[in-house]
């Protein structure tokens, strides 16, 4: 069924604490857009320093309650594994409402959400598996660990990936026993607010799970800096990541920071040339190219660079441009106004500096969305890696293709750039991709594949990327604080002040 977004009415939404929405006390409200039609589908508050610390409270009163902090570990498992039965009955509503929010194609979001349950169920499975480490130690005694979960997350998430950025924190956040306050995007609150709603229905405890609306610069300031947090999770740009992690750094909070990216694409000259071609669309165009691991920088082989220049074009100006409810449409709209000419700005930017505008370069014109936020899908060649559209992150559906030599001048180009999220190899020679791997700058490499994840696999980046890793035993591990226990097992009479000249060993 074709969902018309104008049949949408505008809805006054709250703030979501204690285990239901409420009214926020910040007094003014901030209106949410639906980017393919620029009309507004919702209100939210700007929440206060007040509205902040009555969430945080919420989730402290959770933390060190008997119902959620004393719950049995196995029993904590089967209620997240209920969650993800909960998530994945509501899967439909929640297509359409992240759809009408940031405007994805329906199909794109269905294909991405649909995964999300089981980030739940792959941390319930680590809750139930996890062990406590004895550890051998010199002398009559036994040693070892108790881990805790650490309490309150904080946790900024984004506007291009709401839904599945979310949960790449709360999965763990939840299986660990600890609570958490999120601040989601001003564009795109709606899906998590209606998330928390369904998590509550379904048996979490109130507290929890809390959400506090407002922009970055005020709310998520205000709760990055909160006295009372235990760990900071952010997904953003690299200057928000900075501000915020010195503010949690201050009350020497856990942090998780994925900021911004640039991501090579080391493309070889054995590699088949249709099919690295297809990858590059996808790794550059998908999301409306509003992802960190955006595939930014192409960077080909001279012996097929013409070739490849030449058919990237003409499979970018295949890709359809439309209505995201329409299962047509391949790229919907940029989530605003402002980031649509952010976007078309890098346009003008790298014709001044002296690239090849091959394809794009301006905004797209849908009919029955004249006023969305739509952009063609851009190709620059001939870029040089001293221009600003090799370096600066763009966020949109932009990408640049760059010459290379040899396997060396490849790994040059690749790594010279603050960022180093991700990279991606496309290559035949299995020795040329693990050697790259190794020495290319990135908390993730794909070779030939790009943008997969799997809750198994960590997930984060190094340099201007950020620190800290989501997914993964490594994530869930960051939730607990260790305790190590020293047991003495021998019954030998102790006294230091009486027989100090014999002793042989203080600690």
């Amino acid at each position: 069924m074709n969902i018309s977004a104008k049949a949408v009415a505008v809805e006054i939404h709250g703030n979501f604490v204690d285990g239901h929405e409420i009214e926020a006390g910040g007094g003014s409200m901030l209106d949410v857009h639906n980017p393919a039609t620029g009309e507004v589908i919702a209100q939210i508050p700007n929440s206060s320093a007040d509205d902040v610390d009555l969430a945080m409270r919420s989730a402290r009163a959770a933390f060190e309650s008997r119902e959620w902090g004393g719950m049995d570990v196995r029993a904590r498992a089967r209620l997240v594994g209920r969650l993800a039965d909960a998530f994945e009955a509501n899967l439909e509503q929640l297509y359409r409402l992240e759809t009408l929010n940031n405007g994805r194609p329906l199909n794109e979001t269905r294909a991405q959400l649909s995964r999300l349950p089981d980030f739940f169920r792959y941390f319930a499975g680590l809750a139930l598996a996890r062990r406590d480490a004895v550890i051998p130690v010199e002398g009559s005694y036994l040693s070892y660990t108790l881990r805790t979960p650490i309490g309150i997350v904080a946790n900024c998430t984004p506007f291009n990936h709401p839904l599945m950025i979310l949960c790449k924190s709360l999965a763990a956040v939840l299986a660990s026993g600890c609570v958490t306050v999120v601040k989601p995007s001003e564009y795109t609150p709606l899906t998590t607010l209606k998330l928390a709603q369904i998590f509550v229905e379904a048996g979490l405890p109130p507290g929890v799970f809390n959400v506090v609306n407002g922009l970055g610069q005020s709310a998520g300031k205000m709760l990055a800096e909160h006295s009372d947090i235990n760990k900071l999770v952010l997904t953003g740009g690299t200057e928000a990541g900075r501000i915020a992690g010195a503010a949690a750094a201050k009350v020497f909070a856990h942090q998780t920071l994925e900021l911004g990216g640039k991501t090579p694409v080391m493309v070889f000259d054995d590699f088949e040339l249709d099919r690295a071609v297809n990858y590059a669309a996808f790794g550059a165009f998908i999301g409306a190219g509003q992802t960190c691991v955006c595939a930014s920088r192409h960077l080909v082989q001279a012996s097929i660079y013409d070739e490849f220049v030449a058919k990237l074009k003409a499979k970018t100006e295949s890709i359809r441009i439309g209505n995201p409810f329409d299962p047509a449409t391949q790229l919907g709209p940029v989530i605003s106004a402002r980031q649509r000419d952010r976007v078309l700005s890098y346009c003008a930017i790298g014709c001044a500096d002296g690239a090849r505008l091959v394809t794009g370069g301006a905004a797209a014109r849908v009919t029955g969305h004249e006023n969305g936020y739509f952009v063609q899908p851009t190709v620059f060649a001939d870029v040089t890696s001293r221009m600003r559209i090799f370096q600066e992150e763009v966020f949109g559906p932009f990408t640049s293709v760059t010459p290379f030599k040899d396997e060396d001048d490849a790994l040059r180009l690749a790594n010279d750039s603050p960022f180093g999220l991700a990279a991606a190899i496309r290559t035949r020679d299995v020795a040329r991709a693990h050697r790259i791997a190794a020495r290319v700058k990135a908390g993730i490499v794909w070779i030939n594949d790009h943008h997969r994840l799997d809750p198994a696999s960590p997930w984060g980046g190094v340099g201007s990327s950020g620190v800290g890793r989501e997914f993964g035993t490594e994530s869930f591990d960051d939730h607990f604080s260790t305790k190590s226990v020293m047991v003495a097992t021998h019954d030998q009479p102790f006294d230091w002040y009486r027989d100090t000249a014999t002793q042989r060993r203080l600690n």
